[in-house]
């Protein structure tokens, strides 16, 4: 028997990135607006979940109104709208052999529900693929990446209306097309799990609408995967070489103690976060689900071919974000640590971020084992990454702890692939420094390349390569061999 040494050498190394958050020109050629275009920075001393996360509807009528003033810097992100080519130039640089990128909704049917696509915002991106192939980058494109159409949340208060779904799958039909032979790795919605942590990030649902909001965010993911799996179908129809994935924000909870209790909670909340892929990756909704729901009210209405819907067209591979691990416990007393819209027990025997997030490298093995265990399909690790201060000296930005985390977890993904898990490959999260998607904040950097611009807008946009540029780019340049 032939055992694994490391990574494969078709091996997807890269980075990842979401549109709102870097491409900026929210009003230029034809786009209308998004989800996103609503998201208001607040410094942290004033931040809560509610006002940094779920918008409101009377906050969106009073910006429309003009009485709401603030910064929108997702309507600004880093301007690769107009950088595009020197950023890939630096991918490129970088050895990237993918990149993941998402497709602005609304720069393609400015309201949603639109007759006509819009030409300026198709030609965008034939741009930006065009610029991609120059360097033989594969394009890894996000159908919906938190980029609902605004036309969408007015009309039908986004996901929760059932029409929504044909909008998509004329969108999704509209860019297969378009891109045929040029896109080989499709996502339909970004961590697909938010809608129901996040509605309005998720889905463009305005919980404050909703007699049950609960009840609506299921609804609403419910008509997300039926989406899902019509695209799926398309594609196979329009483009039969390329393949479809599901993105979930992986959330592994550990039990906070051996005691039966906390192993059982861990348990299910392992059993909720992968509810989504279970119905993306085997097109049925697990039995927990069905006492999950009729405990906590919520009633999910289906149309006939629902069901048979999802069972016909399954991704054919999962890929997932993953930035930390998690506590259960029967009773959560202790210190308190924040997540990835999640906040958790703190683990003693972990560090954290400069966000609070928990550092487990560990994590990400054990998590690629049981999803490969689980599910039989290619894996793909589409996010992960250390969000950090960074500091300008003489020029330069020494970020020896960026470097640190990422060769742990990437370590730690090699010795999964020596397990015998199918990985196709690793996207780091802003390879170039972006606009967070949690707290709209510059200062919460990723990148291993920094971008000159601060919380409050300031600064040149000048692109600088940190440390970490030129240890990536080694790393890529041995599969992953030197870390």
């Amino acid at each position: 028997m032939e055992t694994i040494k490391g990574f494969k050498e078709n091996f997807l190394w890269g980075g990842a990135t979401a549109a709102n958050q870097i491409e900026g020109a929210f009003d230029l050629d034809g786009k209308g607006l998004s989800a996103a275009d609503f998201v208001e920075y607040i410094p942290k001393e004033k931040r809560s979940k509610d006002n940094h996360m779920e918008v409101t509807s009377k906050v969106i009528q009073d910006i429309l109104d003009g009485k709401h003033s603030g910064r929108f810097p997702k309507r600004e992100g880093i301007d690769f709208y107009h950088t595009y080519k020197e950023d890939i130039a630096l991918f490129a640089e970088l050895g990237f052999k993918a990149f993941r990128m998402s497709i602005h909704w609304s720069r393609i049917f400015p309201n949603g529900y639109d007759e006509a696509p819009n030409e300026a915002g198709l030609a965008f991106y034939d741009n930006v693929f065009k610029e991609l192939k120059k360097y033989n980058i594969e394009p890894v494109v996000t159908l919906s990446h938190y980029e609902t159409p605004y036309g969408l949340i007015e009309k039908y208060n986004g996901w929760v209306g059932r029409e929504v779904i044909d909008h998509f799958v004329r969108y999704a039909e509209t860019v297969f097309n378009r891109y045929k032979g040029q896109v080989k790795y499709w996502m339909t919605f970004n961590e697909i799990n938010i809608i129901n942590l996040s509605p309005y990030t998720g889905g463009g649902v305005l919980s404050d609408l909703e007699d049950n909001p609960k009840q609506a965010s299921y609804q609403a993911l419910h008509h997300q995967l039926v989406a899902s799996s019509l695209a799926t179908k398309k594609l196979k129809e329009i483009d039969p070489e390329a393949k479809m994935g599901c993105m979930l924000a992986r959330m592994l909870h550990y039990p906070n103690t051996c005691s039966p209790q906390d192993v059982r909670k861990a348990q299910f909340e392992n059993q909720k976060n992968l509810l989504y892929t279970d119905v993306h990756a085997r097109g049925e909704y697990p039995n927990f689900f069905k006492r999950f729901c009729a405990e906590n009210n919520i009633e999910i209405k289906m149309e006939d071919g629902d069901l048979e819907t999802l069972k016909a067209y399954p991704v054919d591979y999962i890929s997932m974000s993953y930035y930390m691990t998690l506590l259960a416990s029967d009773s959560p007393d202790g210190e308190i640590t924040e997540g990835n819209l999640m906040t958790s027990l703190k683990n003693p025997y972990l560090e954290t971020s400069d966000w609070g997030w928990q550092i487990d490298p560990i994590g990400i093995r054990t998590l690629l084992n049981d999803m490969w265990d689980r599910y039989q399909k290619p894996l793909f690790i589409v996010e992960n990454g250390l969000g950090a201060y960074d500091k300008v000296e003489d020029g330069q930005i020494h970020d020896t702890y960026r470097i640190d985390y990422l060769s742990k977890h990437i370590e730690q993904m090699r010795e999964a692939v020596k397990d015998g898990v199918d990985l196709m490959g690793y996207l780091a999260w802003g390879p170039i420094d972006l606009v967070s998607m949690s707290t709209s904040e510059m200062s919460k950097r990723y990148g291993f390349i920094y971008v000159d611009k601060d919380d409050d807008g300031n600064g040149t946009g000048e692109r600088i390569r940190k440390d970490s540029f030129a240890w990536y780019k080694n790393v890529i340049a041995t599969n992953g061999e030197e870390l």
